[in-house]
């Protein structure tokens, strides 16, 4: 089958072992990242299957309708990018595994760091030392401090352990269910979503966007966050109501802001307001991007298009497309 593979922006993915699982497909692998629709259904109009890098280009009726021998969509997680009821329509089927098995340990891993970098500045400190002017301020000591998980799910449990690990006291919120599964497995749920905000130290969102989760976070809960308070979010930036943390960052609560996504993406603006705050440690949607986590993904991504040309196909989003 011919097979294209989507903006793999560092030419990562033809040197990891999975790739051998594409034996005896012609493959064609884009490195770079087409905004125009036109030219990107020029590009893929011989393609059979697509192959996506999460969610960096939206499959859109338009570029659907351009592409009259694709059949199969193959991808990873949630699809919010992908207009499915166009695939279906065009008898394209989207196959996703949704990994309910294993969270994204790599997601876990930068979160962490960056809660470890805006409690002790280290970028602050870094770009201090590089100018020549020594320390630039006093960090805070995780040890002893809150920190408040929104969402209870599999990335946000896998924080907790490493809170747990540094000595922090882990508090939840998220959806009634999700409160109702912390609670039963013994965690700490505080009596009311503002006194969840206003007594962590470290706010981190582990929450995924569904049109009944945009702008979950808003005013009120910014508010509600002591001055001195960290906010990360490395899951989706839909999730704060927009321009909610820009305006709570510039009255003070909360104090620091640490960001691996944004309502724009791929964000180059460096003057963006958000980006350029000096209350922000941000990193540019790397959360997912590791060998070891895209070795993982891309191998299932690569048994659904196995899977399809031996006429079994797995993981299917819209199996009514499929007639076997």
């Amino acid at each position: 089958m011919k097979v294209h593979i989507l903006d793999d922006w560092f030419d990562t993915l033809r040197h990891l072992p999975s790739y051998q699982k594409l034996d005896g497909h012609d493959v064609t692998v884009w490195t770079d990242h087409l905004t125009d629709e036109a030219i990107l259904a020029e590009r893929l109009k011989e393609a059979e299957v697509l192959v996506l890098f999460r969610e960096r280009t939206a499959i859109t009726k338009g570029l659907l309708e351009r592409l009259p021998k694709l059949r199969l969509i193959s991808q990873r997680s949630v699809y919010p990018h992908v207009d499915v009821a166009a695939c279906t329509a065009h008898n394209v089927l989207l196959s996703s595994n949704m990994h309910s098995d294993t969270p994204s340990y790599a997601a876990a891993e930068l979160t962490w760091g960056l809660i470890l970098a805006a409690m002790r500045q280290i970028p602050q400190q870094m770009a201090s030392l590089r100018a020549g002017l020594w320390q630039m301020g006093v960090g805070k000591t995780l040890r002893g401090r809150v920190i408040g998980l929104y969402g209870y799910g599999r990335i946000g449990r896998e924080v907790a352990g490493y809170a747990r690990a540094f000595g922090m006291k882990v508090v939840w919120w998220g959806s009634p269910e999700g409160r109702a599964r912390a609670l039963a497995a013994g965690e700490t749920v505080p009596e009311s979503r503002e006194a969840f905000f206003a007594m962590a130290d470290v706010v981190s969102v582990h929450v995924r966007l569904k049109p009944e989760t945009r702008g979950i976070i808003g005013p009120a809960d910014f508010a509600a966050m002591k001055p001195g308070a960290v906010f990360v979010n490395t899951s989706r930036s839909g999730l704060v109501q927009k321009g909610a943390l820009l305006e709570a960052l510039n009255a003070g609560h909360p104090g620091m802001a640490a960001v691996d996504v944004f309502d724009v993406e791929p964000m180059v603006d460096a003057n963006d307001p958000l980006v350029s705050h000096p209350n922000v440690i941000g990193t540019p949607h790397v959360g997912y991007v590791t060998e070891d986590e895209l070795e993982l993904q891309f191998s299932d991504i690569y048994d659904q298009i196995n899977a399809y040309a031996d006429g079994a196909p797995i993981h299917m989003i819209n199996p009514e497309v499929w007639k076997g």
